[in-house]
């Protein structure tokens, strides 16, 4: 990809794809025949739902948003039945002018406060760790290190969760559920990019990414978006075994586009008992490093 996305062509298809997962059964109307042309809801059909004619439906559908209302897209967020994340995705990727526009494209590194990195490494029975723009991981602790491995002795342009999840073999092994984190990794990176469509960093990961990794490109082309939140994973350490660990994600107030995020197990399980276990053991591991 040539430095940036293309926001007409990810409007397009996100509402393409959205639209394309509807019956009109799902929605209310009845549908006039067994055979259709295509999946899901017509544009006629969307464009009824929404209360906007077809024409204008249409045209949005094609990538011209730069003058529709916020109103308008509620309305077809309602059609389509958008999620949360879903509809703030349509809202980056369309523009409307009410919608106030971010200064500038992100370029160049984010950095951590000091006081951050101090609270991270203070941290020595929990793994947490900060993330930036484009899955980046920006710092981290000991217990982190312990976990998924020494970040510290990669490149700084290898610390990151998406490159990691897709090109790393290793941590194919570490996540039980590996589906299910993948998935999670391209929507994030869908999220990141309807934000920032003209950052070239972002635009070459999705490049090279989609080169090398055939699960990376069947995923990106579904266009689901999510939210990094909270949630449950279950991982098999090659030192300690298996660990159901939660995690929880805290957006930074003076920086959304950072995030402190902790594994913790159930206190009293064969997890927590795992954790104190990589505790005692990631003691000479690395401290947090800035990027």
């Amino acid at each position: 990809m040539d430095g940036q996305l293309d926001r007409r062509a990810e409007l397009s298809e996100f509402l393409r794809t959205r639209r394309a997962r509807l019956q009109p059964e799902d929605v209310g109307l009845e549908s006039f025949g067994r055979h259709r042309r295509v999946p899901g809801l017509r544009r006629e059909e969307l464009a009824q739902l929404a209360g906007v004619s077809v024409a204008y439906y249409t045209r949005l559908e094609q990538g011209n948003g730069q003058n529709v209302s916020a109103e308008v897209l509620d309305a077809i967020a309602r059609a389509l039945r958008l999620t949360d994340a879903e509809q703030a995705h349509l809202t980056h990727l369309a523009k409307p002018k009410q919608q106030r526009r971010r200064a500038g494209a992100p370029r160049g590194k984010q950095p951590v406060r000091v006081a951050l990195l101090q609270l991270l490494d203070s941290i020595d029975t929990v793994p947490a760790y900060v993330t930036g723009r484009r899955s980046e991981i920006l710092a981290w602790n000991r217990m982190s290190a312990a976990l998924f491995g020494d970040w510290g002795k990669l490149p700084a342009a290898e610390r990151n969760w998406a490159r990691l999840v897709f090109l790393n073999p290793d941590y194919r092994e570490l996540f039980v559920d590996w589906d299910q984190k993948a998935y999670d990794m391209v929507s994030f990176l869908r999220m990141d990019a309807g934000r920032h469509p003209d950052d070239p960093r972002l635009s070459a990961l999705v490049g090279e990414l989609s080169v090398k990794s055939e699960e990376f490109r069947r995923l990106w082309a579904t266009h689901d978006v999510k939210e990094k939140s909270y949630g449950v994973k279950r991982m098999r350490h090659p030192l300690v075994g298996d660990l159901t660990l939660f995690f929880e994600t805290f957006r930074l107030v003076d920086d959304d586009e950072q995030a402190f995020i902790t594994y913790h197990a159930e206190p009293g399980s064969p997890s927590a008992d795992a954790l104190r276990l990589l505790a005692s053991w990631g003691t000479d591991a690395p401290a947090s490093l800035p990027r």
